[in-house]
């Protein structure tokens, strides 16, 4: 399993946590924010309270996967 890493968004910085099956659980400013879900094409933010992915669009969780999906690729 990879190692947790770091990346920044603007002034923020959030920390990631790989999970099994694509699920990564993201901490901003050191206090857990949400997780994400890569499906074939689009990043999901995940339901808090059943894991449940949400098919509703959200720029944040696909600027966070684009950078986790481009840390993967180093």
């Amino acid at each position: 399993m990879q190692e947790p890493f770091d990346i920044e968004l603007g002034n923020k910085v959030y920390s990631i946590f790989p999970e099994e099956d694509n699920v990564f659980t993201i901490f901003k400013d050191g206090v857990e924010y949400l997780k994400i879900q890569k499906d074939e094409e689009h990043w999901l933010k995940l339901d808090p309270q059943t894991e449940l992915p949400r098919f509703e669009a959200d720029e944040e969780v696909s600027q966070i996967g684009w950078h986790i999906a481009n840390f993967n690729a180093e």
